[in-house]
């Protein structure tokens, strides 16, 4: 991205705090300011972890581990110590210390693998096994076609058959099945989408959230019948649910509209929230605009 006035960001965090206006035009902004980068840009996304929504600040610290700069870690800590905070914040915290990558993120992050928030616990176990691996292949770095962050590199398996077997193996670590779950990501198409599909029905919810993630990336609409039922699922983990939104909206094809429009309106807020930005998403993708994320120089 071209270099952007100090300015310009200050108005994109001012955007980011403003709790007056859509949630979609505040997504927007961070997802400007992640673009951005810098430590101007980190600070305004740091200023959301005192919001109110919890959607807000857990893609917040999303971004702060997607963007790997150590120059988050302070305020992601703090986040993830703070059992004020909301599962699924501290959970996207301690994911995006794993995601920057610094062994000195070890010792904390080996503590809150014991949390006994769920969530939270087997986040940070995972962010301890990437940072773990990271150490040893230094040379090996995890790259793949969606240039994302992601909590375990893949596998070199490449039988689709034999990575939803580690993928629905419930006996094995969750970080060699999440390595299988990313594999089939990379690998793509149909029968990919369908054996990720079959991991929706698996007992962590974070691994389940980690499903919806991963299909909203691959953006095929084999998986919409299963997002959709997810979504639908009032006894759902609502972290899970809100995963499964926002990748209906990735998605983007006129089969999810109306169940995103209906779920706009659940009386879970974080369901309620990831609908809106999904529908903004669903606008978006059928668009035609080059970057979702592109909230500089917005008329005031």
């Amino acid at each position: 991205m071209k270099m952007v006035p100090a300015e310009e960001i200050r108005r994109l965090g001012r955007e980011l705090a403003d709790q007056s206006l859509l949630l979609s035009i505040r997504f927007r902004a961070l997802f400007t300011l992640r673009a951005i980068g810098g430590a101007e840009a980190i600070s305004g996304i740091c200023g959301a972890f005192d919001d109110p929504s919890a959607l807000l600040k857990h893609e917040a610290a999303y971004c702060l581990g997607q963007m790997m700069d150590r120059q988050a870690e302070p305020a992601l800590k703090a986040v993830l110590k703070d059992r004020g905070q909301e599962p699924m914040v501290r959970h996207e915290a301690g994911e995006a210390l794993g995601a920057i990558g610094s062994p000195e993120s070890l010792d904390l992050l080996k503590e809150y693998a014991k949390d006994p928030v769920i969530e939270v616990a087997e986040t940070c176990q995972l962010a301890v096994k990437r940072i773990q691996w990271l150490q040893k292949n230094k040379d090996n770095p995890d790259v793949n076609p969606y240039q994302s962050v992601d909590p375990a590199p893949p596998l070199e398996e490449k039988d689709v058959v034999k990575l939803r077997e580690s993928l629905l193996d419930e006996s094995l670590p969750l970080f060699d099945r999440y390595r299988a779950m990313f594999s089939l990501r990379n690998l793509g198409g149909k029968a990919a989408v369908l054996a990720l599909t079959d991991g929706l029905k698996c007992g962590s919810a974070l691994f389940r959230h980690e499903i919806g993630y991963v299909l909203g990336q691959m953006q095929h609409e084999a998986s919409i019948p299963q997002l959709k039922a997810a979504l639908e699922c009032a006894e759902e983990n609502p972290m899970v649910r809100h995963e499964c939104a926002e990748a209906l909206g990735s998605i983007a094809k006129d089969s999810c509209l109306e169940t995103l429009q209906a779920y706009a309106r659940d009386d879970e807020r974080v369901v309620r929230e990831s609908c809106e930005v999904a529908l903004d998403m669903f606008e978006y993708e059928n668009s035609g605009q080059f970057q979702y994320a592109d909230g500089l120089s917005r008329p005031e």
